[in-house]
């Protein structure tokens, strides 16, 4: 984005559950003629997945939003990270859920970046990008959803980003506790290949109601896409990064690709 954007769209998107979704103006009128990119952990193809650096660079590369991963940490502070522990990232075994914040901010991961808190990383996105906040429960261990949803809606209402916040979880129950917790801001329904078929089809979005379904690219066809659109939804796919796939979401009518290179793919799909 060239400026940040303070006015509210004059026409929202309606959604099939309540309340209709506010988006920049710059945003709407990107929307109108071709799908929205949004910046897969920021700009992760550049800079560290899910860093404050990500996400300034795809606000500078001219994303129209930014999605990235949140989790707790063991003193209960809302960070931005994907991984259940700092394996992969770090090269070191602890787990976000059991490790204090102090802890994990002194940690430098192997990229040089930190680990940002969510208020950390809106103040990053400034006022004009959407911001596709993913609730991540932990792949083993209890599963504690209410503390996490809660947490997240007190942030997004104390950084006064509800209208530009769309909040999405491969659980269909984190999508319904966010949706009871805070039914002005917009959630999305996350599925993947990978899942069980229930799931992989999104056999629980008819009883959410959510306002947007995040299908994986490989699940996409063009009846699908129009039939999901017909029920209501707002579609944004994901992974999306190779001209094929994104020419191939321009003709299917996507709402939003999620890819790793806002700037190339905005640059594939203008040509």
């Amino acid at each position: 984005m060239t400026s940040p954007m303070t006015s509210p769209m004059t026409s929202p998107m309606t959604s099939p559950m309540t309340s209709p979704m506010t988006l920049p103006l710059k945003v709407t009128s990107t929307l109108a003629t071709s799908p929205l990119i949004i910046g897969h952990r920021g700009a992760s193809a550049i800079e560290s997945e899910n860093s404050v650096a990500a996400f300034a660079r795809a606000r500078a590369d001219g994303a129209d939003g930014v999605e990235l991963d949140v989790m707790i940490c063991g003193t209960g502070e809302v960070v931005v990270f994907h991984d259940d522990d700092l394996t992969r990232l770090g090269r070191r075994p602890e787990r976000i859920a059991d490790t204090s914040f102090a802890v994990l901010r002194g940690v430098t991961l192997t990229s040089g970046a930190k680990i940002p808190t969510l208020e950390e990383v809106f103040e990053a996105c400034g006022p004009d990008l959407l911001v596709n906040v993913e609730l991540k429960l932990p792949s083993r261990g209890p599963v504690v959803l209410a503390p996490l949803v809660d947490r997240v809606a007190a942030i997004v209402e104390s950084a006064g980003a509800a209208g530009r916040v769309l909040v999405s979880s491969f659980h269909p129950w984190a999508v319904r506790l966010w949706m009871r917790r805070l039914p002005a801001v917009p959630a999305g329904l996350l599925f993947e290949r990978e899942s069980t078929l229930p799931l992989r089809r999104a056999w629980a979005a008819p009883v959410l109601r959510p306002f947007a379904l995040h299908p994986e690219m490989v699940l996409c066809t063009p009846e699908r896409v129009s039939g999901w659109h017909r029920r209501g939804y707002m579609v944004n796919v994901w992974t999306v990064d190779d001209a094929a796939s994104l020419t191939a979401c321009r003709r299917m009518g996507v709402d939003g690709v999620i890819t790793n290179d806002p700037a190339k793919s905005r640059a594939l799909l203008a040509s």
